[in-house]
């Protein structure tokens, strides 16, 4: 269960991220500026300024309380935002965000922003139980999640791939994988957890998900950066998926990458490293206890000098100096991005 140990690591992880959040989110419904500045990768003051210019602000209110952005609203930023990457003007952007032809069903809440609240975890056991543990249990998912966890369960690969590119289209890479992969993947697991049951059900949807998230990477023209970001995990990481996942989510914003996959020795990327001499460095751990992030110590001393990241549960040892750990994709996706100068 690879796609399903990866996913139970990046909800270990992200616990005291999402500790943090909490205390933004508040009383359903709604996000406050803050917590989707942090979902979209942007400033405050940029969303401030789209509200004001555009009229791409929060419309939810209730007396006695500051506006907060539904989930409408969030799908017509990030509509915009993946828009204004593209290069269109941020007035035509707008536009077409504010005429965006918007599905209820298809918006998830806006308080499931991590993966760690996408699924509550008793209602899938007591779920699972009763039907036998015959189902993949979405208590809480979008109709497109419900459509790619039948897919996946009828080992219809073309179907999954096909479900994943429309949101690919529609919602880009960050949403897709935090909205419509992710609670799909959970469910799985949980599956697999209570039953042993469904490991050709999470190989259906790993295999799409891969598919169709590299051929995103390999259909990049023109990419902003000259030198390469390198995407590798660790000596002991079997794991690709979260770095296809990163790989796609960057080449939206334009950035191109070196796949070197998994199970890459630090001797061989450091050689690589100084091959290539990379604009950035994103490395994946997910086995606990499995990688050392001090054998990475020369990395940030090489010149020319590339920003390092590491990500993953699997990290163990001080971090060097030179190098940061992210903790979601939005964040890595960010980082990655100013790093470049973006």
């Amino acid at each position: 269960m690879a796609a399903a140990d990866a996913v139970m690591g990046l909800l270990t992880e992200n616990v005291t991220v999402v500790t943090a959040l909490n205390e933004e989110l508040g009383p359903p419904p709604g996000l406050t500026v803050a917590a989707v500045a942090r979902r979209l990768g942007v400033a405050p003051a940029t969303l401030r300024t789209w509200d004001r210019r555009y009229d791409l602000g929060p419309s939810e209110h209730q007396a006695g309380s500051h506006r907060r952005y539904t989930a409408a609203d969030l799908a017509r930023l990030e509509h915009m935002r993946k828009l204004v990457i593209a290069g269109v003007p941020p007035a035509d952007a707008a536009r077409d965000a504010r005429a965006l032809d918007l599905d209820p069903a298809d918006l998830a809440p806006v308080t499931s922003l991590f993966p760690s609240t996408a699924l509550d975890s008793s209602e899938v056991d007591n779920h699972n139980r009763q039907a036998g543990g015959q189902v993949v249990a979405m208590p809480t998912g979008s109709a497109a999640a419900r459509g790619l966890t039948r897919a996946a369960q009828a080992l219809d690969g073309a179907s999954c791939s096909a479900i994943i590119s429309e949101s690919l289209e529609r919602r880009g890479v960050v949403w897709t994988w935090d909205h419509l992969v992710l609670p799909v993947l959970i469910g799985i697991g949980r599956r697999w957890e209570l039953t042993g049951k469904g490991i050709e059900v999470e190989h259906t949807i790993s295999e799409a998900v891969t598919s169709v998230f590299s051929a995103r990477v390999r259909a990049l023209v023109a990419p902003i950066n000259a030198r390469a970001v390198i995407l590798a995990g660790s000596d002991e990481e079997f794991h690709s998926l979260p770095l296809w996942v990163t790989a796609a989510a960057l080449a939206e914003r334009r950035i191109a990458v070196r796949m070197l996959g998994s199970r890459l020795p630090s001797e061989s990327l450091i050689h690589a490293a100084r091959r290539t001499g990379p604009a950035a460095i994103f490395l994946w751990s997910q086995i606990p206890g499995s990688a050392h992030a001090g054998e990475l110590a020369c990395l940030p001393k090489s010149r020319p000098t590339p920003a390092v990241f590491i990500g993953g549960p699997g990290w163990v040892g001080p971090i060097p100096p030179g190098i940061v750990q992210v903790h979601d994709l939005t964040e890595t996706v960010t980082r990655i991005a100013r790093a470049l100068g973006e």
